[in-house]
Protein backbone atom coordinates (compact mmCIF):
# COMPACT_ATOMS: atom_id res chain seq x y z
CA UNK A 1 0.00 0.00 0.00
CA UNK A 2 1.86 3.72 -0.67
CA UNK A 3 0.42 6.67 0.40
CA UNK A 4 1.53 9.86 -0.85
CA UNK A 5 0.59 13.50 0.36
CA UNK A 6 1.83 15.76 -2.24
CA UNK A 7 1.94 19.81 -1.61
CA UNK A 8 1.36 21.82 -4.75
CA UNK A 9 -1.48 22.69 -7.08
CA UNK A 10 -3.76 20.26 -8.40
CA UNK A 11 -4.00 21.01 -11.77
CA UNK A 12 -0.05 21.01 -12.47
CA UNK A 13 0.31 17.41 -10.48
CA UNK A 14 -3.04 15.82 -11.96
CA UNK A 15 -0.41 15.74 -15.35
CA UNK A 16 1.94 14.00 -13.46
CA UNK A 17 -0.02 11.26 -13.15
CA UNK A 18 0.14 8.07 -15.50
CA UNK A 19 -3.61 7.84 -17.92
CA UNK A 20 -6.40 5.64 -16.58
CA UNK A 21 -4.59 4.55 -13.53
CA UNK A 22 -6.83 5.81 -11.31
CA UNK A 23 -9.61 3.69 -9.98
CA UNK A 24 -11.85 6.28 -7.59
CA UNK A 25 -11.33 9.88 -7.96
CA UNK A 26 -12.76 11.46 -4.74
CA UNK A 27 -13.12 15.38 -4.86
CA UNK A 28 -13.79 17.99 -2.53
CA UNK A 29 -12.78 21.39 -4.76
CA UNK A 30 -13.30 24.41 -3.21
CA UNK A 31 -16.80 25.78 -3.96
CA UNK A 32 -16.03 29.39 -4.46
CA UNK A 33 -17.52 31.38 -1.62
CA UNK A 34 -14.40 33.02 -0.18
CA UNK A 35 -13.51 30.96 2.72
CA UNK A 36 -9.75 31.32 3.63
CA UNK A 37 -8.05 27.96 3.57
CA UNK A 38 -4.54 29.89 4.94
CA UNK A 39 -2.24 30.18 2.37
CA UNK A 40 -4.90 30.64 -0.15
CA UNK A 41 -8.32 32.34 -0.36
CA UNK A 42 -11.37 30.71 -2.19
CA UNK A 43 -12.32 33.73 -4.39
CA UNK A 44 -12.50 33.36 -7.59
CA UNK A 45 -14.16 35.43 -10.54
CA UNK A 46 -16.99 33.66 -12.40
CA UNK A 47 -15.02 32.83 -15.53
CA UNK A 48 -11.59 31.98 -13.20
CA UNK A 49 -13.67 29.54 -11.05
CA UNK A 50 -15.19 27.89 -14.81
CA UNK A 51 -11.99 27.87 -15.80
CA UNK A 52 -9.93 26.71 -12.99
CA UNK A 53 -13.30 23.34 -12.74
CA UNK A 54 -12.67 22.61 -16.25
CA UNK A 55 -9.21 21.86 -16.27
CA UNK A 56 -8.68 19.65 -13.19
CA UNK A 57 -11.96 17.89 -14.50
CA UNK A 58 -10.22 17.58 -18.21
CA UNK A 59 -6.89 15.87 -16.07
CA UNK A 60 -9.37 13.81 -14.14
CA UNK A 61 -10.76 12.30 -16.82
CA UNK A 62 -7.58 11.53 -18.32
CA UNK A 63 -5.95 9.99 -15.83
CA UNK A 64 -9.50 8.02 -14.39
CA UNK A 65 -9.70 4.06 -15.65
CA UNK A 66 -12.83 2.79 -17.76
CA UNK A 67 -13.94 1.33 -15.14
CA UNK A 68 -13.37 4.09 -12.54
CA UNK A 69 -15.62 6.63 -10.49
CA UNK A 70 -15.44 10.30 -9.68
CA UNK A 71 -16.58 11.73 -6.51
CA UNK A 72 -17.22 15.17 -6.33
CA UNK A 73 -18.49 17.52 -3.22
CA UNK A 74 -19.70 20.82 -4.24
CA UNK A 75 -21.81 23.86 -3.09
CA UNK A 76 -25.32 24.99 -4.62
CA UNK A 77 -23.88 27.93 -6.41
CA UNK A 78 -21.47 25.89 -9.19
CA UNK A 79 -23.07 22.40 -9.24
CA UNK A 80 -25.03 22.67 -12.41
CA UNK A 81 -22.01 24.23 -14.23
CA UNK A 82 -20.14 21.37 -12.80
CA UNK A 83 -22.42 18.68 -14.14
CA UNK A 84 -22.27 20.61 -17.53
CA UNK A 85 -18.44 20.23 -17.49
CA UNK A 86 -18.79 16.64 -16.36
CA UNK A 87 -21.23 15.44 -18.99
CA UNK A 88 -20.67 17.23 -22.18
CA UNK A 89 -17.24 18.31 -21.86
CA UNK A 90 -15.45 15.46 -19.97
CA UNK A 91 -18.09 12.90 -21.62
CA UNK A 92 -18.69 11.35 -18.28
CA UNK A 93 -21.61 9.30 -17.37
CA UNK A 94 -23.95 10.62 -14.21
CA UNK A 95 -24.56 7.65 -12.38
CA UNK A 96 -26.67 9.47 -8.79
CA UNK A 97 -26.80 12.71 -7.41
CA UNK A 98 -26.18 12.08 -3.90
CA UNK A 99 -27.74 14.26 -0.73
CA UNK A 100 -25.16 13.88 2.08
CA UNK A 101 -27.78 15.10 5.02
CA UNK A 102 -26.30 16.59 8.39
CA UNK A 103 -28.14 17.85 11.45
CA UNK A 104 -26.31 20.91 12.04
CA UNK A 105 -24.46 23.05 9.69
CA UNK A 106 -25.18 27.35 9.37
CA UNK A 107 -27.55 29.10 10.71
CA UNK A 108 -30.18 31.68 9.29
CA UNK A 109 -33.01 33.62 10.21
CA UNK A 110 -34.34 34.60 7.28
CA UNK A 111 -34.51 31.85 4.70
CA UNK A 112 -34.16 28.03 5.27
CA UNK A 113 -30.96 26.85 7.12
CA UNK A 114 -28.93 24.47 4.88
CA UNK A 115 -28.36 21.22 6.32
CA UNK A 116 -27.22 19.36 3.41
CA UNK A 117 -24.35 18.90 0.99
CA UNK A 118 -24.76 17.33 -2.54
CA UNK A 119 -22.03 14.89 -4.09
CA UNK A 120 -22.00 13.90 -7.77
CA UNK A 121 -21.33 10.62 -9.08
CA UNK A 122 -20.45 10.32 -12.44
CA UNK A 123 -18.46 7.07 -14.39
CA UNK A 124 -15.34 6.82 -16.88
CA UNK A 125 -18.12 4.36 -18.91
CA UNK A 126 -21.08 2.01 -18.75
CA UNK A 127 -19.21 -0.78 -17.32
CA UNK A 128 -17.61 0.51 -14.16
CA UNK A 129 -16.51 -1.12 -10.80
CA UNK A 130 -19.37 -1.25 -7.84
CA UNK A 131 -19.29 -3.28 -5.02
CA UNK A 132 -22.32 -3.17 -3.38
CA UNK A 133 -22.52 -5.64 -0.89
CA UNK A 134 -19.53 -3.92 0.67
CA UNK A 135 -21.34 -0.62 1.33
CA UNK A 136 -25.01 -2.36 2.07
CA UNK A 137 -27.24 -0.90 5.37
CA UNK A 138 -28.97 -3.60 8.06
CA UNK A 139 -32.72 -4.43 7.30
CA UNK A 140 -35.23 -2.82 9.10
CA UNK A 141 -37.29 -5.96 9.09
CA UNK A 142 -35.93 -9.77 9.18
CA UNK A 143 -37.07 -11.60 6.58
CA UNK A 144 -36.24 -14.93 5.17
CA UNK A 145 -36.79 -13.94 1.49
CA UNK A 146 -34.38 -10.44 2.28
CA UNK A 147 -30.67 -10.34 1.38
CA UNK A 148 -29.69 -10.25 5.23
CA UNK A 149 -26.23 -8.70 4.20
CA UNK A 150 -27.98 -5.23 4.20
CA UNK A 151 -30.14 -3.03 1.55
CA UNK A 152 -28.88 -0.58 -0.74
CA UNK A 153 -27.66 2.48 1.18
CA UNK A 154 -30.08 4.76 -1.04
CA UNK A 155 -28.20 8.56 -2.51
CA UNK A 156 -30.00 9.98 0.88
CA UNK A 157 -26.67 10.03 3.72
CA UNK A 158 -27.11 10.85 6.89
CA UNK A 159 -23.47 11.19 9.08
CA UNK A 160 -22.83 14.44 11.39
CA UNK A 161 -20.48 16.62 10.73
CA UNK A 162 -16.91 16.26 12.95
CA UNK A 163 -18.09 18.75 15.22
CA UNK A 164 -14.99 20.73 16.88
CA UNK A 165 -15.27 18.61 20.29
CA UNK A 166 -14.75 15.19 18.10
CA UNK A 167 -11.24 14.09 19.43
CA UNK A 168 -10.43 13.14 15.76
CA UNK A 169 -11.22 16.88 14.59
CA UNK A 170 -8.82 18.26 12.64
CA UNK A 171 -7.61 22.48 12.04
CA UNK A 172 -9.12 22.33 8.26
CA UNK A 173 -12.82 24.70 7.63
CA UNK A 174 -14.25 21.86 5.80
CA UNK A 175 -12.83 18.31 7.26
CA UNK A 176 -14.95 15.82 5.77
CA UNK A 177 -16.78 12.41 8.05
CA UNK A 178 -14.49 9.58 7.91
CA UNK A 179 -17.68 7.01 7.27
CA UNK A 180 -18.75 9.05 4.71
CA UNK A 181 -15.37 9.06 2.19
CA UNK A 182 -15.53 5.18 3.61
CA UNK A 183 -19.05 4.54 1.47
CA UNK A 184 -17.61 6.03 -1.38
CA UNK A 185 -14.07 3.88 -1.41
CA UNK A 186 -16.12 0.59 -0.28
CA UNK A 187 -18.49 1.02 -3.47
CA UNK A 188 -16.05 1.81 -6.21
CA UNK A 189 -12.94 -0.13 -5.26
CA UNK A 190 -11.48 -2.73 -4.07
CA UNK A 191 -7.95 -3.64 -2.18
CA UNK A 192 -4.87 -2.07 -3.63
CA UNK A 193 -6.94 0.24 -6.22
CA UNK A 194 -5.61 3.94 -6.19
CA UNK A 195 -7.58 6.36 -5.08
CA UNK A 196 -7.34 10.13 -5.83
CA UNK A 197 -7.88 13.46 -4.21
CA UNK A 198 -6.75 15.98 -5.72
CA UNK A 199 -8.03 18.78 -3.02
CA UNK A 200 -6.80 16.64 0.14
CA UNK A 201 -7.46 18.89 2.69
CA UNK A 202 -7.66 17.49 6.08
CA UNK A 203 -6.12 14.45 4.73
CA UNK A 204 -9.77 12.01 5.38
CA UNK A 205 -9.81 10.35 2.11
CA UNK A 206 -5.73 9.37 2.84
CA UNK A 207 -7.02 8.23 6.41
CA UNK A 208 -9.48 6.20 4.97
CA UNK A 209 -7.66 4.59 2.21
CA UNK A 210 -4.59 3.57 4.45
CA UNK A 211 -7.59 1.51 6.70
CA UNK A 212 -8.85 0.11 4.13
CA UNK A 213 -5.40 -0.55 2.35
CA UNK A 214 -6.15 1.13 -0.98
CA UNK A 215 -2.98 2.95 -2.52
CA UNK A 216 -3.85 6.81 -2.77
CA UNK A 217 -2.34 10.60 -4.00
CA UNK A 218 -3.75 13.60 -2.28
CA UNK A 219 -2.52 16.72 -3.85
CA UNK A 220 -2.88 19.81 -1.32
CA UNK A 221 -1.91 23.48 -2.11
CA UNK A 222 -1.32 24.74 1.83
CA UNK A 223 1.49 22.94 3.26
CA UNK A 224 0.65 22.93 6.67
CA UNK A 225 -2.61 20.78 5.87
CA UNK A 226 -0.23 18.21 4.10
CA UNK A 227 1.86 18.23 7.74
CA UNK A 228 -1.49 18.15 9.63
CA UNK A 229 -2.25 14.88 7.28
CA UNK A 230 1.14 12.94 7.86
CA UNK A 231 0.83 13.07 11.31
CA UNK A 232 -2.84 12.26 11.23
CA UNK A 233 -1.50 8.96 9.67
CA UNK A 234 0.57 8.29 12.20
CA UNK A 235 -1.96 8.42 14.17
CA UNK A 236 -3.00 4.90 15.93
CA UNK A 237 -6.37 3.78 14.19
CA UNK A 238 -9.56 3.14 17.09
CA UNK A 239 -12.41 4.11 14.46
CA UNK A 240 -13.58 5.80 12.22
CA UNK A 241 -14.92 9.17 13.47
CA UNK A 242 -18.46 8.90 11.92
CA UNK A 243 -21.15 6.13 10.96
CA UNK A 244 -24.55 5.88 9.36
CA UNK A 245 -27.00 5.32 12.09
CA UNK A 246 -28.70 2.97 10.21
CA UNK A 247 -25.56 0.29 10.85
CA UNK A 248 -26.54 0.50 14.69
CA UNK A 249 -29.93 -0.37 13.85
CA UNK A 250 -31.40 -3.94 14.86
CA UNK A 251 -33.90 -5.97 12.63
CA UNK A 252 -37.13 -6.35 14.16
CA UNK A 253 -37.95 -10.36 14.22
CA UNK A 254 -35.15 -12.19 14.86
CA UNK A 255 -37.18 -14.24 17.20
CA UNK A 256 -35.32 -17.48 16.53
CA UNK A 257 -32.36 -17.95 18.58
CA UNK A 258 -30.15 -19.69 16.14
CA UNK A 259 -31.15 -17.30 13.31
CA UNK A 260 -30.81 -14.13 15.68
CA UNK A 261 -27.49 -15.30 16.81
CA UNK A 262 -26.09 -16.22 13.68
CA UNK A 263 -27.49 -12.84 12.47
CA UNK A 264 -26.10 -10.90 14.74
CA UNK A 265 -22.35 -12.22 14.66
CA UNK A 266 -22.16 -11.86 11.05
CA UNK A 267 -24.35 -7.45 11.79
CA UNK A 268 -20.86 -7.40 13.54
CA UNK A 269 -18.28 -8.37 10.94
CA UNK A 270 -20.53 -6.43 7.84
CA UNK A 271 -21.19 -2.87 9.92
CA UNK A 272 -18.73 -2.95 12.14
CA UNK A 273 -15.21 -3.68 11.24
CA UNK A 274 -14.14 -0.49 11.24
CA UNK A 275 -16.70 0.97 14.18
CA UNK A 276 -15.66 -0.91 17.05
CA UNK A 277 -17.02 2.08 19.10
CA UNK A 278 -20.47 1.84 18.04
CA UNK A 279 -20.36 -2.03 19.07
CA UNK A 280 -21.38 -1.71 22.44
CA UNK A 281 -24.72 0.79 21.91
CA UNK A 282 -25.89 -2.26 19.10
CA UNK A 283 -25.35 -4.44 22.06
CA UNK A 284 -27.13 -3.12 24.34
CA UNK A 285 -29.63 -2.43 21.80
CA UNK A 286 -30.43 -5.78 21.10
CA UNK A 287 -30.47 -6.59 24.92
CA UNK A 288 -33.64 -4.50 25.27
CA UNK A 289 -35.34 -5.64 21.91
CA UNK A 290 -34.93 -9.46 22.88
CA UNK A 291 -33.44 -10.01 26.12
CA UNK A 292 -35.91 -7.82 28.17
CA UNK A 293 -38.48 -8.29 25.60
CA UNK A 294 -38.16 -12.40 26.11
CA UNK A 295 -37.84 -12.10 30.12
CA UNK A 296 -41.15 -9.63 30.05
CA UNK A 297 -43.24 -12.30 27.83
CA UNK A 298 -42.55 -15.29 30.16
CA UNK A 299 -43.07 -12.53 32.89
CA UNK A 300 -46.28 -12.53 31.61
CA UNK A 301 -47.29 -15.49 30.58
CA UNK A 302 -46.66 -17.34 33.70
CA UNK A 303 -48.34 -14.44 35.36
Amino acid sequence: MKLDCITGDAIQYLKNIESTTADVIIADPPYNLGKDYGNNTDSKEFDEYINFSHAWLKEAERILKNTGTIYIFMGVRFISYLYKILEQDCNFIFNSWITWHYTQGLGKTKGFSPRHDDILMFTKSKKFNFYLDDIRVPQKYYRSVNNMRGANPGDVWTFSHVHYCNANRQDHPTQKPEGLIERMILASSKENDLVVDPFSGSGTTLRVCQQLNRNCIGIELNPDYVELTKNRLAEPFIGFDSIDERMERVPNDLNDEKIRNDYLNNHKEWFFKYHQDSLDYFEKQVEIKYTKKNQYSEATLFN
